[in-house]
């Protein structure tokens, strides 16, 4: 519009409309007029007000300012605003040191941020690092295998006996006489690493199983199913095994039925190599019904042999099976001492059939027999022991001849008399028991010569065994001698003599010796047949297998609560008590004998009582180390020697040293629902040297709390749950336990470190020894004649408590395997005395005492809650426990010391009453 006006007027405004356009233009610009006007009066009239109403205010009368602010003071004059004043200044501070402290952190926090990119980065390095170790490592782990097996000795089977072995045509040996183990037996069934698998035959599938005593066939059968080499499949076996014997008279197989029964066997391979018949004796009159069997390649258990039936080396005399379905009673086995009985010697008997008589009856074997009849020398054994008897020299008993029937007896054969209660009576009352062989010399063995064999050693009476023809039981791989006098029958005038002549030191050890045959290879029919297995396979040279561990079940738990530092625990002085384990645990070194102790030390292992430096307990047969190699002591020959290396003075201190330079004790706690006191405890292991890891035996069926938060100490805790509460589980060989030495400790008793690593020191040096802190004693009670036990303080000890103390795992698989279930049980009944009975079985293998370490005093945790030890009845049932073991036993094993091991470092206080012991450093 402003265009057109502009136009018109260019124009002289001449044209349609002209006059209403001027129109429209005057009120346009009277309305720019107004808006101008508008716009001057709202802006410029509030200034000039502002400036007028500020120069009113800078009158000089003050007292007529209306408008403009007044001072503080003037403001504060009034009550609650100098209130208000000061919260303003106050917040006005604390906001200015709020702002100081935002800068203070932002500060810092720059500073960490910078640190913790410095340790990504480090973290980032390590990590390559550690890739590049582990690389290195498994590069290093294969090329160390590869030489092995470059070193490793070609591994085949043994040569093979028979060039097939089902070839039927295969002739049998010219004479079974002349069967030995290289000639009948075939070594390629029986490698070496095949663990020496036993396949056993069901006599129920055959006729001859009818036959079978009951008794016999059902021990031998429960017997078998807990056999470790026992397995079920045939075609991998080394050995098989049938059961023939005893036999019961009115259904007897004949001979020549049998023979085609055995000869019918799956696996007989025409001539019954690598096969053992097995005749177990439960009566002294057994059979040898196996005399006029062919039994071609197949070896022969029993206690019955004729000299032209018996092979040396291959054959083996057994025991008889006297206790068939139960085991012996301690009770009723009478102690070993006093050593000298009433009676010198004994002897009842009586000769049914003379020599020349009984010679006419056995002319099926006369031809085979080269040389003349043997002279018999039983009337002059009768006269000269008569003429003993009649001297009144000492107290001796012989008859020879039965009050009653006797038993039924093999040809010039002593038969027993009276029922086997009354002929264990007398032996209970006799110091040596008379054992006169047959008169037949070709008779080498009877069972009823092993009847009395087997009765005497029972009870304690030594053997006396007249005529050294005779092949006593297991006669290859036990030496006789030690147990048991086998004189010649000539020197029968000279035996009055040689009783006599036997110190009380030598008579005792020959009982001692005679009881641990008889407990180990005699008195079950478990320890029977793993005798006969124990020969077979000690003979073949294959190792033991792995005696059994405890499987250890953990119970979950939480970690990470970190553990404290008690300042009595670790205050230590000046001591250097060792490295601080901060490697993964060390376990001990395995051990690597297992096979070259097989054929070094065959005599050693049967015939002496187990040690920790003995590969079997009590019985070759129950291995207690694993095959693979673990746990024996140092002195074996494959330790690393120190040379020196602990140094004196603190290098001393913080070196072990010794033969063993490098090793670790594992911790075994055992508590029951006491978790404070537990975790206690646990936390004060916190920095121990040398522990390998802890294991916690749960002894209560209610589980730990679950929000129990366990402490961090730096090594493993091993919560193990436990079948039921006994206190035998203190002593399981857990498998878990990877360390030759057990520190075995209550959950309050309260040791400082350096007592601990002490005890740890003396261990080392009497491996085999019980080493700890609490030491206790037994007494006599002469008014009541029994023993007692004693916790009173004395200078001499018998007994170290098992609540602190050192010992070898050795003795874990012993107390839990080996030492007879009555100590057990007894320890279950009454919840008590496991300390005891670890000490008796470490004194009667060892026959030393414990090593009492002297502590600070603090053994028991101050202000814990009130253990068993409290109880009123606990030192009565202490006294039992004792009297009790004796009895198992048969003496007692303790031996008593003065012996005590101090340190010159633990500047230990003794009461001024007190200080007459002697102290041992």
């Amino acid at each position: 519009e402003l265009m057109t006006g502009y136009t018109m007027l260019r124009n002289g405004g001449v044209g349609n409309g002209g006059q209403p356009w001027v129109l429209r233009w005057s009120s346009r610009i009277r309305l720019t007029w107004l808006s101008f006007t508008l716009f001057i009066i709202l802006v410029f009239f509030p200034l000039i007000a502002h400036y007028y109403l500020t120069t009113i205010d800078d009158a000089d009368d003050a007292g007529k300012r209306i408008f403009g602010p007044r001072t503080g003071n003037e403001l504060c004059e009034v009550k609650h605003v100098q209130d208000l004043c000061r919260i303003r200044e106050s917040v006005s501070e604390e906001l200015l040191q709020l702002e100081a402290k935002r800068q203070e952190l932002n500060s810092e926090i720059a500073k960490l941020n910078l640190k913790i990119e410095a340790c990504k980065k480090s973290i980032e390095n390590a990590k390559q690092d550690l890739l590049q170790l582990k690389n290195v490592i498994s590069q290093t782990e294969h090329s160390y295998k590869e030489l092995m097996a470059q070193n490793q000795p070609k591994l085949s089977l043994p040569i093979r006996l028979l060039p097939d072995k089902d070839d039927a045509t295969f002739p049998l040996p010219k004479s079974n006489r002349n069967c030995r183990l290289h000639n009948c037996f075939d070594y390629s069934r029986c490698p070496l690493t095949s663990g020496f698998p036993v396949y056993v035959y069901n006599s129920d599938d055959y006729p001859f199983g009818s036959s079978l005593d009951p008794l016999i066939k059902q021990a031998f059968e429960a017997t078998v199913r807990t056999n470790v080499y026992v397995t079920e499949n045939a075609n991998i076996a080394c050995v098989y095994i049938i059961l023939v014997g005893e036999m019961q008279e009115p259904v007897m197989p004949k001979p020549t039925e049998l023979e085609q029964q055995l000869h019918s066997l799956p696996y007989w391979r025409t001539d019954g190599h690598n096969h053992l018949i097995i005749s177990l004796s439960r009566k002294s009159e057994t059979q040898n019904f196996i005399y006029n069997i062919s039994t071609g390649r197949a070896m022969i258990a029993q206690s019955t042999f004729y000299d032209v039936q018996y092979r040396p080396g291959f054959d083996i005399v057994v025991s008889p099976l006297v206790h068939a379905m139960s085991e012996p009673n301690f009770l009723e086995i009478p102690p070993q001492v006093p050593v000298k009985r009433k009676y010198l010697f004994s002897f009842q008997g009586e000769k049914i059939e003379s020599l020349r008589s009984s010679l006419q009856e056995v002319r099926s074997f006369e031809e085979e027999i080269e040389g003349n009849a043997p002279a018999d020398y039983d009337d002059r054994i009768i006269t000269t022991l008569k003429a003993v008897q009649d001297s009144k020299l000492d107290f001796v008993l012989v008859e020879f001849t039965c009050k009653n029937q006797p038993k039924a007896s093999l040809p010039t054969e002593w038969a027993l008399c009276g029922e086997r209660d009354d002929r264990l009576e007398l032996l209970k009352l006799s110091t040596f028991a008379l054992i006169i062989t047959p008169g037949d010399t070709r008779l080498v063995i009877s069972a009823g010569c092993a009847m009395r064999l087997f009765e005497a050693l029972e009870v304690g009476a030594i053997p006396v065994v007249l005529g050294e023809q005779v092949q006593l039981p297991y006669n290859d791989v036990i030496r006789w001698n030690e147990a048991a006098l086998i004189i010649p029958k000539p020197r029968i005038t000279e035996v009055h003599f040689l009783l006599r002549s036997i110190s009380d030191n030598d008579l005792l050890a020959m009982r001692r010796q005679g009881r641990f045959l008889w407990e180990t290879y005699f008195s079950t029919s478990d320890n029977v047949f793993s005798t006969v297995l124990a020969i077979i396979r000690t003979r073949i040279q294959i190792p033991a297998a792995p005696i059994r561990e405890e499987t250890a079940v953990e119970i979950p738990h939480r970690s990470g609560k970190a553990a404290g530092t008690d300042p009595n625990m670790a205050d230590n002085g000046d001591l250097d008590l060792g490295p601080v384990e901060t490697e993964p645990p060390y376990a001990s070194p395995k051990y690597l004998r297992n096979f070259t102790l097989t054929a070094m030390d065959i005599y050693r292992n049967w015939n002496s009582a187990p040690g920790p430096f003995h590969l079997f307990p009590y019985t070759p047969f129950d291995p207690v180390l694993p095959s693979e190699a673990k746990f024996l002591g140092s002195g074996t020959g494959f330790r690393p020697i120190g040379g020196g290396a602990g140094g004196s003075g603190k290098e001393f201190q913080a070196a072990l040293g010794g033969n063993v330079p490098r090793e670790q004790f594992t911790v075994v706690m055992l508590t029951y629902e006491r978790e404070e006191v537990l975790m206690n405890s646990l936390e004060r292991l916190n920095g121990l040297p040398y522990l390998n890891k802890v294991v916690v035996v749960w002894n209560s069926p209610k589980l730990p709390s679950e929000d129990l938060l366990w402490p961090d100490i730096g090594v493993p805790i091993m919560v193990v749950r436990t079948e039921k509460n006994s206190l035998n589980n203190r002593f399981l060989p857990w498998d878990e336990i990877e360390t030759e030495a057990i520190l075995s400790i209550d959950d309050d008793a309260h040791l400082r470190h350096d007592e601990i690593m002490f005890g740890f020191r003396v261990w080392r040096e009497a491996r085999d020894r019980i080493v700890g802190f609490p030491g206790r004693y037994h007494a006599w009670d002469i008014p009541h004649q029994s023993w007692l036990y004693n916790s009173n303080y004395s200078c001499e000890l018998s007994m170290v408590l098992t609540g602190a103390a050192f010992f070898h795992k050795y003795y874990a698989y012993l107390y839990s395997y080996v030492m007879p279930q009555a100590i057990r049980d007894m320890v279950d009944e009454y919840i008590n005395c496991e300390d005891i009975a670890m000490n008796f079985l470490v004194s009667h293998l060892t026959r030393k005492p414990p090593i009492k370490v002297t502590s600070r005093w603090t053994f028991r945790c101050p202000g814990c809650p009130q253990a068993l030890s409290h109880d009123d009845s606990h030192f009565h049932e202490r006294h039992k426990c004792i009297n009790f073991f004796v009895k198992v036993y048969g003496y007692m094993p303790l031996l008593y010391t003065q012996f005590r091991v101090d340190s010159v470092l633990f500047k230990t206080r003794l009461p001024h009453d007190k200080t007459k012991c002697f102290k041992f450093i």
